[in-house]
């Protein structure tokens, strides 16, 4: 929340002087709790771990003891017990009827009161109206949403005037080199069923 209310506070014609009890929250030591452990999730704990933070993860099959250890990573088998003690929530799951609203009004009153929710899988993944709720009584601190549910918002949806929100444009692989890789990505997948090879980004239904 301060990245963007700071950096008005730096550039208005209005400010004389920074406030010195103007203070954030530190993230090294705090405790990150992933839900989604997959190659995303898996990379979000990699650069966690380099900040020193306690990192849980919660996901439907649990990754190999070598893998844990190689993050300092732990198991939570209850996604309760991952919210109970998390700082910072970070959502990286698909979106499917089992994630669908998967954070609402019970789980959003199961996080601390100084908590901080992030998203970056899919809007649908939090109930949206709980989270306004939530934000607005500070049953947690605030939010930070790459995602949301339609996107872009309606200009007059309650998330776009709370202080204790960032909301982005969908921007998580908004970057020349993630846009040039997904591109090749797919043209290599089509080139392999055009020529009848294996294809290389195959999903197969579970």
């Amino acid at each position: 929340m301060y990245l963007p209310a700071g950096c008005q506070i730096a550039v208005s014609p209005d400010t004389k002087y920074f406030a010195v009890d103007w203070l954030g929250v530190e993230v090294t030591r705090a405790t990150l709790g992933i839900i989604g452990m997959g190659s995303i999730g898996y990379k979000v704990a990699q650069r966690a771990r380099a900040f020193n933070m306690r990192i849980l993860y919660h996901n439907r099959n649990r990754r190999r003891k070598e893998e844990e250890e190689a993050v300092g990573a732990h198991y939570c088998a209850k996604m309760e017990d991952l919210l109970q003690q998390s700082d910072f929530v970070m959502l990286v799951v698909n979106l499917t009827p089992e994630t669908h609203k998967l954070i609402g009004k019970k789980e959003l009153g199961l996080m601390k009161p100084t908590a901080t929710l992030i998203n970056i899988s899919r809007g649908a993944v939090i109930d949206q109206d709980a989270l306004v709720e939530a934000l607005q009584n500070k049953v947690i601190r605030a939010a930070a949403l790459d995602v949301t549910y339609p996107e872009p918002l309606p200009r007059d949806h309650p998330l776009l005037n709370l202080n204790n929100v960032i909301v982005t444009p969908h921007i998580g692989t908004a970057t020349v080199q993630a846009i040039r890789m997904m591109a090749e990505e797919a043209i290599a997948n089509m080139l392999a069923v055009l020529n009848g090879q294996p294809i290389p980004s195959e999903v197969f239904p579970k």
